[in-house]
């Protein structure tokens, strides 16, 4: 007589948080722990149905005797199925049924004499910690194990002690068959849980590997996100939980581009229309920011803010990759303005030096850049004429030998006075 508990995936282990017999009725079952727990009532119902026909077996031979534990064993296994049912207390319900398993089947060999005239009856008895494995865990199940030894141990000591005093009441052809029986039925329950253990493995896995692909591709979303908003090497510190990102920046090249008279056009253009236009425009500034290695700092309004230079490792040239773009966004626009019909004209102005940058707040957090230079190329460009990239002395010194400008000139500019600057006309 045995009776096996299965189930594909362990239950949680005991703990100081989850001690034997707690009641997980107070929190939703897991998937696999009522998995478990409807695996293990169902084979507790399949080895009752096991017992009785073991009984009825051992009636029809004529050896009518040691009934009463397979009958207690029955009805304490219909008892804790009951109370499972109406209290999914999983836990309680299978220290019950391994201890059932564990001690029935050596009552049921004591009760019919020994080893030989039991058949081996015991062997039923090793279910316990095979099923342990599966329902507790690896930990929990070595007690079970080290207790179906021990009390094997003492079946074998039994046996020996009262060797001889035993009547043997059972014929031989009776004990062949039931060894037959008891050995047979035994590894094909070990086996066919061995089995299903694998078969569930793999499912386990290849969810496992469906998930892990999902979080590869969140995570790959979210860090796509997140190099839309900061550059790359911003991103990383961020992720490494750093506060107070800053870093200064000996020189950088920063550009400034706004759509000349868009405040006047939004009052003749519906918001759609508007969005539309502004998300043309900055898309067009983006693709040609990738192709220069320009980093991308933020929109403001009608006004686009790059720069280079903060990984100067990356690109060396960074000047002339700011340059190279505000000629290449010119044509864009010009491209844009003849394929649309839209009268839009933009105007650039470009700064070189010093910069301080960082990540500013805890929400909707930017990336930005503050100093001199900054001032520098927002003023070269809210002062351009139309059409105009207009860049400080600094920029020009970088740029003049690889790119046409027009002559110096002077003009004021808010907050720095008189002030030379120069118009880039195109490369050399």
């Amino acid at each position: 007589m045995h009776q096996e508990p299965v189930s594909h995936a362990p239950l949680a282990p005991m703990s100081a948080a989850n001690p034997a017999g707690a009641n997980l009725s107070a929190s939703p079952m897991t998937p696999e722990e009522k998995l478990s727990g409807d695996m293990l009532m169902l084979t507790s119902g399949f080895m009752m149905c096991a017992a009785a026909l073991w009984l009825a077996v051992y009636w029809s031979l004529g050896h009518q005797y040691s009934t009463a534990i397979p009958l207690i064993f029955q009805g304490l296994s219909a008892a804790t199925v009951l109370l499972y049912w109406r209290t999914r207390k999983l836990m309680l319900f299978a220290f019950v049924q391994l201890g059932l398993i564990l001690f029935a089947p050596f009552a049921m060999q004591w009760a019919i004499g020994n080893f030989v005239s039991s058949s081996g009856v015991s062997l039923w008895g090793l279910m316990a910690p095979v099923g342990a494995v599966t329902v507790l865990g690896t930990r929990q199940s070595v007690p079970w194990f080290f207790a179906w030894l021990f009390m094997t141990v003492m079946a074998g000591v039994f046996d020996f002690l009262l060797a001889g005093n035993v009547p043997t009441r059972v014929d031989m052809a009776t004990v062949a068959v039931f060894f037959v029986l008891n050995f047979a039925a035994i590894s094909v329950m070990i086996y066919s849980l061995l089995w299903y253990f694998a078969s569930e493995k793999q499912k386990l896995r290849a969810q496992v590997d469906a998930q892990h692909a999902e979080l590869k591709l969140e995570k790959d979303r979210s860090e796509k996100l997140l190099l839309n908003i900061l550059p790359p090497a911003i991103a990383e510190r961020l992720k490494r939980n750093e506060m107070n990102i800053a870093q200064g920046h000996a020189d950088v090249t920063v550009m400034f581009a706004d759509i000349v008279g868009f405040t006047r056009m939004t009052e003749e253009l519906s918001p759609v229309e508007t969005v539309k236009i502004l998300n043309d425009v900055f898309s067009m500034f983006d693709e040609i920011a990738d192709k220069h290695r320009v980093e991308k700092i933020k929109t403001i309004g009608d006004a686009y803010m790059a720069c280079a230079g903060l990984d100067a490792g990356a690109n060396i040239h960074y000047a002339d990759a700011v340059g190279s773009m505000a000629l290449e966004m010119q044509d864009k626009v010009r491209e844009y303005r003849e394929r649309t019909g839209e009268r839009i004209e933009i105007r650039v102005g470009i700064g070189t030096g010093p910069v301080v940058a960082g990540v500013i707040g805890k929400r909707k957090f930017i990336y930005d850049m503050w100093g001199d230079t900054v001032n520098v190329a927002f003023r070269m460009a809210a002062d351009a004429y139309s059409g105009a990239i207009q860049v400080d002395l600094m920029t020009y010194r970088r740029l003049h030998n690889r790119f046409r400008f027009d002559e110096a000139h002077e003009v004021e500019i808010k907050g720095k006075g008189r002030m030379q600057v120069f118009h880039l006309m195109g490369r050399q």
